[in-house]
C-alpha cells in the first residue's frame, strides 16, 4: 500500500465515491444486521476515562457546539476529531493511525479503490493491514454523499488485505454524529448515531479507547510485535 497510488478515473474500477450502501450490498451480496456480537461487544466493551481527559473533552466539545454548523471538512478534522483520536493515541510501534492514504484492492474480482479520510493499521511509517476505516463528512447540512457506504467500501477492502475472519471495524461521522460500524464475512452492522455536541462524546471516547484494546489483541493473534506505545 502506498501513499504514491493514483486513483484513476477508470470506470472497470469502483471508487469510494461511487458507493451506496444499497450498491455495496447488491453487488457483493451483503447483508446489513440490526446486531452484530462483534460490535455489540465493541460498544459496550469498558475504559477509564481519566479527569484530566474528562476536562479535555469537554473544551473540545464546547468548541464544536459553537462551529460545527459552519466548519467544513478540514476545520471538523483538524479542530475535533484529530485532537480526540490524538487523546486516544493510536501510534504504537506495531500499529498506527494514518489519514487520507490510498487503499485498494480486489474485492470479489472488482477492483475497488480510494482514500478513506482515516485508518488505523499494522505498521508504523506506511499502512500494511488495515483494522478500522473512517469516513466523516464536511458538515453537518448538506451532506454531499453516503460516508458510511464510503466507509463500509474500505472495510471491505481491509478485509481482504487481512486474509482473515476477523471483524473489521469502522465509523462514519456527519458533523456531530458518530456511527460506529462492524463487517465480519457478508455481514455488517451500524450502531444508532452517538452525538458529540452531547454527554455521548464520553462514550465516543470510550468506544476508541476499547477499540485501541481490540487492536492491539488482534496485532498480538497476528503474531506482530507487542503493540507498546511510542515513547511520548
Amino acid at each position: 500500500m502506498s501513499d504514491n497510488y493514483q486513483i484513476a478515473d477508470n470506470p472497470q474500477v469502483l471508487t469510494f465515491k461511487k458507493c451506496t450502501l444499497a450498491k455495496l450490498d447488491k453487488t457483493f451480496g451483503l447483508q446489513q444486521e440490526r446486531k452484530l456480537p462483534a460490535l455489540e461487544n465493541w460498544l459496550a466493551g469498558q475504559a477509564d476515562i481519566s479527569e484530566l481527559e474528562r476536562l479535555m473533552l469537554a473544551l473540545m466539545q464546547d468548541r464544536l457546539i459553537a462551529n460545527v454548523h459552519d466548519w467544513n471538512e478540514e476545520e471538523l478534522s483538524q479542530f475535533f476529531i484529530g485532537p480526540l483520536f490524538m487523546l486516544v493515541n493510536f501510534t504504537t510501534k506495531s500499529f498506527n493511525i494514518f489519514a487520507e492514504r490510498s487503499l485498494a484492492g480486489v474485492v470479489d474480482g472488482i477492483e475497488m479503490r480510494g482514500e478513506p479520510d482515516g485508518m488505523i493499521a499494522s505498521g508504523f511509517r506506511e499502512p500494511e493491514k488495515p483494522y478500522f476505516c473512517f469516513q466523516e463528512y464536511k458538515r453537518h447540512k448538506d451532506p454531499d454523499g453516503d460516508p458510511a457506504a464510503q466507509c463500509l467500501a474500505a472495510m471491505l477492502i481491509a478485509q481482504v488485505l487481512n486474509e482473515a475472519e476477523q471483524p473489521i471495524y469502522g465509523c462514519s461521522v456527519i458533523g456531530y454524529d458518530w456511527v460506529f460500524m462492524v463487517l465480519q464475512g457478508k455481514n455488517y452492522a451500524m450502531s444508532t448515531s452517538f452525538v458529540a455536541t452531547r454527554d455521548d462524546i464520553f462514550d465516543i471516547f470510550r468506544i476508541l479507547k476499547v477499540l485501541k484494546q481490540i487492536i492491539t489483541e488482534l496485532v498480538t493473534v497476528n503474531n506482530l510485535s507487542p503493540a507498546t506505545d511510542v515513547p511520548k
